[in-house]
């Protein structure tokens, strides 16, 4: 059976979700390296005047990548828990969580590329 609603709850809701998020830029590397590269991005689609269609686009890559680094991290995390002992099993759940973050930084970046190169070569035309 479900509790009632209630706004206190959903106010701490929001303070977990955001202290998960302070987790991991304080201990997870990557997700460091993530938010950096997308610093870059957002800094370059600002100076180079992307439509708001290409910003969509972006920003769904960087949130998408984000989310993949937030739930490999959890996945980490709980076969950790799981299984502390080094474990050719766990070590594989761990590797297909982090080759998932691999697929999707690598389709950010193609989308990345093919959105950014026809503003680098009209700047380089002009």
């Amino acid at each position: 059976m479900s509790k009632p609603f209630s706004i206190k709850e959903r106010i701490k809701s929001f303070r977990y979700a955001f202290q998960g998020i302070g987790t991991l830029l304080k201990e997870e590397h990557n997700f460091r390296v993530h938010l950096v590269a997308s610093i870059l991005v957002v800094t370059v689609g600002i100076l180079l005047n992307v439509s708001d269609q290409d910003w969509c686009w972006l920003l769904l890559c960087i949130g998408l990548v984000f989310t993949a680094e937030a739930f490999n991290t959890a996945i980490e995390k709980l076969t950790d828990l799981k299984q502390p002992e080094q474990d050719p099993k766990a070590g594989k759940i761990k590797d297909i969580a982090a080759g998932a973050v691999l697929l999707t930084a690598a389709m950010a970046l193609a989308i990345g590329l093919i959105i950014f190169w026809p503003y680098l070569q009209k700047l380089v035309a002009d």
